[in-house]
């Protein structure tokens, strides 16, 4: 009984940890010049919210762990060598789907070809509403656009930044509201997604194109796997890529990143529609969880067809963690809360 009850006591020891130290400050910087405002926590640099001309939506780029080890991959905008050279659309952490009224928003980028342009949608920023740094809470307006640049969304999204000790939060609250009749259709596609630096993919036997030390982009016969090691887990138990298509109300991807272990733990919200998401995560990086994905991932699941008339409106919230070793109990409470 004794054995058992310092067992017991360790646990809830273990579980505390994670809540009892104090929350660190928030700091926001605008650079309304450079298109961006910067994220500190604690006086360390977190992540960026960045709007610039060339970017197709906005995202969270780029995002580091509370001991200052950048999460994310930087190709396009800031390539770093023997990094994968593919999907110039995954900038950082963003929010957007691939079929609204048959416009394609999560695809769209510089690398789109002109006469496939009609196809894709943009989301273009509007403004920041309003920061708060006591509460790590920053607003912004962004309209979804198609390619003659009617508006077909209104978007205002929330973000709360938090941290304390080696953990930091990103909650995202995403209210879309219908500027004329909308309809989101079924797409694997979506909705919420990060993009991520090697450390987090996972092995790769197959021929992949690379950035080489110089910065050129070049095909590799044989790749170099010894600083991937990136593994998925859901809260049902699943691991590695077979947590793809697979819905649950979070999945963790977890790796050894210049020998510290970080886990990026992708929560969904048990009030967003179709809770829990179903899991859009690729062994090559791509960590996402989508809401409206349906049979797109699951052939016996409901069909998806979501349709807001003018004025109507639908809210998706999220919610990211980085942490260290964080167990599956540590998760499940972060979850319960949540």
């Amino acid at each position: 009984m004794k054995i058992l009850k310092l067992l017991l006591v360790g646990f809830f020891l273990s579980i505390g940890m994670v809540f009892a130290t104090k929350p660190e400050k928030v700091e926001f910087k605008n650079q309304p010049q450079n298109k961006k405002v910067e994220v500190y926590i604690g006086g360390k640099f977190f992540t960026s919210y960045i709007y610039p001309d060339d970017m197709k939506k906005q995202t969270l780029y780029p995002i580091y762990s509370a001991s200052g080890k950048i999460i994310t991959r930087g190709y396009p905008r800031n390539p770093r060598p023997y990094e994968r050279a593919d999907h110039p659309h995954h900038v950082g952490l963003w929010f957007n789907f691939g079929n609204v009224n048959r416009l394609d928003f999560w695809n769209n980028s510089f690398a789109a070809k002109p006469k496939k342009k009609k196809k894709y949608g943009s989301i273009k920023f509007k403004k920041i509403v309003s920061e708060n740094q006591k509460k790590g809470k920053l607003v912004t307006l962004a309209d979804w656009v198609d390619n003659e640049g009617n508006v077909l969304l209104n978007e205002e999204t929330t973000y709360l930044f938090s941290g304390k000790g080696n953990l930091r939060t990103i909650e995202r609250i995403t209210k879309l509201k219908a500027v004329k009749k909308v309809t989101f259709n079924q797409s694997k596609e979506g909705i919420i997604g990060m993009r991520l630096d090697r450390a987090f993919e996972g092995p790769s036997e197959k021929p992949e194109i690379f950035l080489d030390a110089s910065g050129n982009i070049t095909e590799v016969p044989v790749i170099n796997n010894e600083t991937a090691s990136g593994v998925y887990h859901n809260a049902d138990g699943i691991t590695g890529n077979d947590v793809w298509g697979k819905r649950s109300p979070w999945v963790a991807l977890r790796a050894n990143k210049d020998g510290e272990v970080i886990t990026i733990v992708l929560m969904d919200y048990k009030q967003n529609i179709n809770y829990p998401a179903w899991s859009h995560a690729r062994g090559y990086g791509l960590f996402a969880a989508n809401n409206l994905g349906g049979q797109k991932f699951d052939k016996d699941a409901d069909l998806v067809e979501v349709v807001l008339e003018t004025g109507e409106q639908i809210v998706f919230k999220h919610k990211v963690i980085i942490g260290g070793k964080l167990t599956d109990d540590e998760i499940n409470a972060m979850a319960n809360k949540f």
